[in-house]
């Protein structure tokens, strides 16, 4: 499999905020490759870096998409080559219907067959959304949503998916189904960036992980593996070992990733 997507050495800053400290990555076509950290780690910093929606940022390092530099771009040229977003908290279009809002997925496309052939497959995904397509997106369920931005997003035919924490909010057998879909959707050919705080189903789902606190790397290897590293188990998973608060700080600072 050869590269993607890869970013190298990004700094991005919030005003005078230090939010991404100079961190790189590398994502294989046809993987899932999961972000995962706590709360302000930086996570969803990087995905709108890569997009594009924050002023002026990069503000040093490089980012390139299928061999081409795309930091510089803005938004809409970056969608048009191929990128695609599932951002967090869904945000539909709550006064649109939810076949409106799969239009508006595919509003850079010109092809009506390929079109209407791709309502069909996101109606294969989420059989629900077939049934409520006259329906205001503003009354569906939280799962009903998250499966309407997710369709949304895979109208553009996406040569690269991110998911910005899609189990959020979401009951455990709903995280169960969408967490399935994200398998299948890879499955069929669309590699995937995944930002998520669930790390168990992250790590179970992706081929690679990396660990992202305060805006850096500290580790990052196969998914595999980090499923089965103490480190990971006792601060991502729950699951107590006999390494010390302390102890996890030195692991850590000789674990830091550019």
């Amino acid at each position: 499999m050869g590269v993607l997507l890869e970013i190298k050495n990004i700094e991005t800053y919030y005003d005078l905020i230090y939010a991404i400290r100079g961190v790189s990555l590398s994502v294989a076509e046809g993987s899932i490759t999961t972000i995962l950290g706590n709360n302000g780690a930086g996570k969803t910093t990087i995905l709108k870096t890569i997009l594009g929606l924050i002023d002026n940022q990069p503000d040093k390092g490089t980012i390139e998409f299928m061999g081409h530099r795309i930091d510089g771009l803005d938004t809409e040229q970056i969608v048009r080559l191929g990128i695609s977003c599932v951002p967090e908290g869904r945000e539909v279009f709550e006064e649109l219907s939810v076949r409106e809002n799969l239009m508006m997925g595919a509003y850079i496309r010109k092809d009506k067959k390929g079109v209407a052939q791709d309502f069909e497959r996101v109606f294969n995904y989420f059989p629900i959304l077939a049934q409520r397509k006259n329906q205001w997106a503003g009354t569906l369920s939280g799962g009903e949503q998250q499966m309407l931005a997710i369709g949304r997003a895979l109208m553009s035919r996406p040569k690269l998916l991110f998911l910005d924490e899609p189990s959020l909010g979401l009951s455990p057998l709903l995280v169960k189904e969408i967490f399935q879909i994200i398998r299948k959707i890879n499955e069929e050919g669309v590699t995937i960036l995944l930002v998520e705080q669930n790390a168990k189903k992250a790590l179970e789902v992706s081929d690679t992980a990396l660990i992202l606190e305060t805006g850096r790397f500290v580790m990052k290897g196969k998914s595999s593996d980090l499923l089965k590293d103490e480190n990971v188990k006792e601060f991502y998973l729950g699951v107590r070992s006999q390494q010390s608060a302390k102890g996890y700080q030195r692991w850590k600072r000789k674990k830091v990733w550019r």
